[in-house]
């Protein structure tokens, strides 16, 4: 289906951003709500997995101003999402830094299955409980990574990422979102495992 700007796949709506930045740089400042309206999701997981916690959405709120009062200085051809979400993960850094805290890994679990059902209506209530516990795990895991490491994944698996957009959002080559991606799983999978990685 068609909007003004773009198109619905699998039931979200994907933006034609150049259009959209254009109409904005051409004095129609409402058509910013599109951008708003189709990366607001992303954005909200990106500010939780970066831990904002309960200030996430005051954390994409102020980024998405911060995106469009730098909309002039957007480069033309680039990839919109990427560049919000480096705005959103810095507003996260600040934001903490204020506030001088650091969030739990169980508040970080209680965020991101903030509006999702424990039971799923009809699941095998044991294979939920399965789920959970490897959630919990996974997150535990995630959280013992450092921050590089942890970035690199969040941004590929969490906020689904190709690899040129996480490399354009966390500022570094590729070939580094590679290696450090490869050295993250790696940590993640003997974490899970139950062992310890040595060296």
């Amino acid at each position: 289906m068609r909007t003004r700007e773009g198109t619905r796949e699998g039931g979200r709506v994907v933006v034609d951003e150049g259009a959209v930045i254009a109409r904005v740089r051409a004095g129609e400042p409402e058509a910013y709500a599109e951008l708003v309206r189709a990366h607001t999701g992303v954005a909200l997981r990106a500010a939780v997995a970066c831990g904002a916690g309960a200030d996430a959405e005051d954390v994409v709120q102020q980024a998405f101003f911060k995106a469009y009062r730098s909309l002039g200085a957007f480069r033309d051809g680039a990839a919109f999402r990427p560049w919000l979400l480096t705005i959103v993960a810095n507003e996260t850094r600040n934001t903490l830094r204020s506030a001088g805290r650091q969030r739990a890994v169980a508040g970080r679990e209680a965020e991101l299955l903030a509006g999702e059902p424990l039971i799923p209506e009809g699941a095998d209530p044991a294979v939920a409980l399965e789920e959970d516990e490897r959630r919990r795990r996974l997150l535990a895991a995630l959280d013992a990574l450092g921050e590089e490491q942890r970035a690199v994944v969040v941004h590929r698996y969490l906020l689904e990422l190709d690899e040129a957009e996480t490399a354009e959002a966390l500022g570094w080559p590729r070939g580094t979102v590679k290696s450090r991606l490869s050295r993250a799983l790696k940590r993640l999978g003997t974490a899970l495992k139950g062992g310890e990685e040595h060296g």
